[in-house]
């Protein structure tokens, strides 16, 4: 199982990470596809992902869609050939977009911590919730909730302020020329190394903050806690 899930991280790392920064950076030139027809290609690979895992799962996936809302805004700033600053708001705007959203949730009865972090996938959640009702624990669990979900949002404007000046920094060449190409693609390969990971230890350490927070509420082993 866990070699199953390696592949299937591998294969996505590709589809939609490595080979568009390839084609982009490799192909745009001229006497190759050019600086059009290799956008268009290159975007073609995370866009049929996306499309294939909204399909697989069979139900609308909010990052999924706001990922495919994503590669449509950058062809459309590569083939209309409007101005790179646009292309740093659009990296920023879509994290930024999503931690706001985390953020705002946090004053209401439903944090978005349980839809991205608190759910059935990775928590064993009946457990835990009967162990809380029998402690009397459950306003307090519903505090660390929120205090998770400032946590998360934080992660989601610190990956917005870095795709802003890492975009600024990178993309500087008219859209619609190989050279934009270029750039988009290395801003494609360093953004993950440069971004993603430090969010995601940042998301990591959201759901160690959870789990601590199970096991002092609950008395629940870290191994009890997990959905099987």
């Amino acid at each position: 199982m866990k070699n199953i899930k390696k592949d299937h991280l591998f294969i996505e790392l590709a589809i939609t990470l490595i080979i568009p920064s390839i084609i982009l950076m490799k192909l745009s030139e001229p006497q190759y596809l050019g600086a059009i027809t290799s956008l268009l290609f290159a975007l073609t690979f995370p866009l049929l992902w996306g499309i294939r895992s909204l399909i697989k799962e069979r139900r609308v996936n909010l990052l999924a869609v706001l990922g495919l809302v994503n590669i449509l805004l950058t062809g459309g700033i590569g083939l209309l050939q409007i101005d790179t600053h646009w292309l740093a708001v659009k990296e920023a705007a879509i994290p930024g977009f999503i931690g706001l959203a985390v953020a705002i949730s946090a004053h209401t009865r439903s944090p978005l911590v349980r839809v991205l972090l608190y759910t059935p996938t990775l928590i064993n959640i009946d457990r835990i919730q009967r162990r809380l009702i029998k402690r009397d624990k459950v306003t307090d669990f519903e505090k660390s909730l929120k205090m998770a979900t400032w946590m998360l949002s934080g992660a989601f404007l610190f990956s917005a302020i870095t795709n802003y000046f890492l975009a600024k920094w990178l993309v500087v060449s008219p859209a619609g020329s190989p050279a934009f190409n270029e750039e988009l693609g290395r801003l494609t390969l360093l953004s993950y190394p440069m971004i993603a990971l430090p969010s995601m230890l940042i998301m990591m350490g959201v759901l160690y903050f959870l789990t601590k927070t199970i096991h002092r509420l609950t008395g629940l082993k870290f191994t009890e806690t997990l959905a099987h």
